[in-house]
């Protein structure tokens, strides 16, 4: 029989080496700080500004409001986990709790309200603006918080689960592994979300987004039952009788430790520079690289992403070679020449006429990112042994909630700033929402006008006809209800107090929302008689009868189209007349696009809803093919964008090399604290 020393000493030594099902099991948790927190961070942003016109400002700042939470709550959610005694371990139930909490939450993120039946309940458009972003506020809450009660023990636990400094960074290089694998997927969200089968014919991304979140949380929740059941706590045999600590106690000894401080000064001044890439890295391939498409752009970013994720991917296995070798301090400097390179390489790879020249700054970049990232939760392992050898307490989930959160201020700082910045460089989110709306309403008809042309008046499928007629009818009348209030809303409404509308303008918009509410009450009276006579339809009419019903069924279901698509039209009319006269910088750009919006404006009020099928196809796809260049922001713009985009990632890169030359915890350091330790334990047992 083995006495209770060699035992506990069998318990320490042996979970220096990882098995392959609990790196697996550790690996997965990855998803959610690697893949969601990322998504949430940069489409959150893109989609409130580019979908749903809403300010990149006002954007920039509620990201930082979330972060200013996360210094309460992540220090907390971390003493919480250091201090818990349960028969699952200190760990695990935070993990499956915040996992499913972080399914449900990334799905409401995405269910911004928005559409103009809600527009209609605000008396003027900053006031919807406001509640969607506060909205978008108290969502970002929800889901940071329950990020933070996922990933800080989870975190902790990767720390705890190995006392080797290089088998610990194997470990967190597999969680890099698993996340990188998963966000493969994820920069294609933004291309599943503009897919008609997730947005709709008149819808946008945002519209897409909300059915996507399903799908991610569908994959999620099972996987949070997974991982908590899969993984163990073999630490936890060390600390179950380690006494409590008090919370300030730990707060200081965290904030006085030197080493810990330069590296989560470097790791803040990395994080800045990776999300200014990130953010602005989204509007140049859709507003630089091809000129305002919101299509070809969200390939281009899956794409890349997907280069990213691979690169990801890959390079965990350099790093797990030179990293032993170099030393972690040595390669993290690696990983920052890497990100630098990768950014001055941008000067040449942004090039409108080679757009997949893109890939180059990727893949330097995301290697980069990578083994600093990855190497930063390893070493903060490090400095927890370091702290154990001083103090002869193991506080993991302290030190790396105060890690955790110097990221993800990192991250908001740059989203702040990132949104005065797009706000400087004079990019116009309204012209680019007010486009999306036109474009919606052109599709919507294009979209009936091929549905209809299958119409051949077939006696035999006359019955299946007539019904989709009283069906695209109701729905036809009920669009055109809520229409119309949104129109008389429009009509009492003033403008924004940033919005001047000269009055020869603003008299011009009210007379056309007069007329468009004039026509749609019309509309709406003959959708009412003509679905009661589509209701009273029997069977065994008269084929010529059934044929004048769907007839007459068609024109009043474009007209309902047609006046959207009108108001749409108008609308951006009036924004950019606007804005030619508020923006100098912009203006000789601003009146080529009026001048293109007043021709297709013509166009569009030309169009007749009675008109034959074929004629209406062949006008609307002309309409149609005009509409994208009109999302082109200035020269001006698009030059700023690349200038900060490029930039400033470096000179925050630089910056951190300073602090990273201060981090004194060497490999030879490192490998003296693991034997002491081991000597300490072995005494103590």
């Amino acid at each position: 029989m083995e006495d209770t020393k060699t035992i506990h000493r069998k318990v320490v030594q042996g979970y220096e080496r990882i098995t392959f099902g609990q790196l697996a099991a550790y690996s997965a948790g990855g998803i959610i700080p690697v893949a969601l927190f990322n998504i949430a961070g940069q489409l959150v942003g893109l989609m409130g500004n580019i979908s749903l016109g809403l300010s990149a400002f006002w954007l920039g700042l509620i990201m930082i409001i979330p972060r200013l939470w996360d210094a309460f709550s992540d220090p907390i959610v971390g003493h919480l986990s250091d201090n818990t005694r349960s028969r699952f371990g200190r760990r695990r139930p935070f993990l499956l709790i915040g996992g499913i909490a972080v399914a449900v939450f990334f799905v409401v993120m995405w269910w911004i309200p928005k559409g103009e039946t809600v527009h209609a309940l605000f008396p003027s458009e900053t006031g919807f603006r406001s509640f969607q972003l506060v909205y978008i506020l108290f969502s970002l809450l929800l889901f940071f918080t329950a990020t933070t009660i996922f990933e800080i023990p989870h975190g902790a636990l990767g720390m705890e689960m190995t006392s080797d400094p290089h088998e610990r960074t194997r470990l967190f290089s597999g969680k890099s592994f698993i996340g990188n694998l998963f966000a493969m997927s994820t920069p294609w969200l933004f291309a599943l979300a503009n897919m008609e089968v997730f947005r709709g014919p008149g819808g946008n991304e945002a519209d897409g987004m909300r059915y996507v979140s399903l799908m991610v949380a569908a994959i999620l929740i099972p996987l949070s039952f997974w991982w908590t059941a899969k993984l163990r706590e073999p630490g936890f045999v060390r600390v179950a009788k380690q006494e409590k600590t008090h919370f300030w106690n730990d707060m200081r000894i965290v904030g006085t430790n030197k080493n810990f401080i330069y590296l989560v000064l470097t790791i803040f001044t990395l994080a800045m520079g990776f999300n200014f890439v990130n953010l602005l890295g989204s509007y140049i391939p859709i507003f630089y690289v091809f000129g305002g498409d919101k299509v070809a752009g969200a390939q281009l970013l899956g794409i890349n992403g997907t280069i990213w994720a691979v690169t990801g991917v890959l390079a965990v296995f350099p790093l797990n070679w030179i990293s032993p070798r170099l030393g972690k301090r040595n390669t993290l400097i690696i990983s920052m020449v890497l990100m630098t390179v990768a950014q001055l390489s941008k000067i040449v790879c942004y090039n409108p006429e080679h757009p997949y020249l893109v890939i180059i700054p990727t893949i330097l970049l995301s290697a980069g990112m990578l083994f600093f990232f990855t190497l930063g939760s390893s070493m903060v392992g490090d400095i927890c042994d370091e702290d154990e050898l001083r103090t002869g307490h193991r506080t993991e989930g302290s030190y790396y909630s105060i890690y955790w959160w110097f990221i993800k201020l990192g991250t908001a700082f740059a989203s702040f700033v990132a949104g005065i910045l797009i706000t400087l460089t004079l990019f116009d989110e309204t012209q680019v929402t007010k486009v999306d709306g036109l474009q919606g309403s052109v599709r919507d008809m294009q979209a009936k006008v091929t549905y209809w042309k299958g119409y051949t008046g077939d006696t035999a499928a006359a019955g299946t006809w007539l019904k989709n007629a009283q069906s695209q009818a109701a729905d036809a009348l009920r669009e055109s209800k809520g229409y119309l209030t949104y129109l008389e809303s429009e009509a009492v409404k003033k403008p924004g107090r940033k919005v001047i509308i000269p009055s020869d303008i603003e008299a011009q918009r009210k007379n056309v929302l007069m007329n468009a509410t004039a026509v749609t009450r019309s509309n709406i009276e003959a959708l009412e008689r003509h679905s009661a006579a589509l209701a009273s339809v029997t069977a065994g009419m008269p084929a010529g009868a059934s044929d004048s019903l769907i007839g007459a069924t068609i024109p009043l279901i474009m007209q309902s189209k047609l006046t959207r698509a009108r108001i749409s039209s108008f609308d951006l009319l009036v924004h950019l007349r606007s804005r030619s006269n508020e923006q100098q910088r912009s203006r000789a750009h601003t009146g080529q696009l009026i001048d293109r919006v007043t021709e297709m404006n013509n166009k569009i009020y030309a169009l007749e809803p009675g008109s034959p099928l074929g004629d209406l196809e062949t006008r609307l796809a002309v309409i149609g093919g005009d509409i994208e260049p009109l999302k082109k922001q200035s020269p001006y713009t698009l030059l700023m964008m690349r200038v900060v985009e490029i930039g400033l990632p470096v000179l925050l890169c630089l910056l951190a090399l300073i602090f990273a030359f201060r981090y004194a915890l060497t490999e030879k350091r490192t490998m003296e604290i693991k034997e002491l330790l081991r000597n300490k334990r072995g005494a103590t047992d």
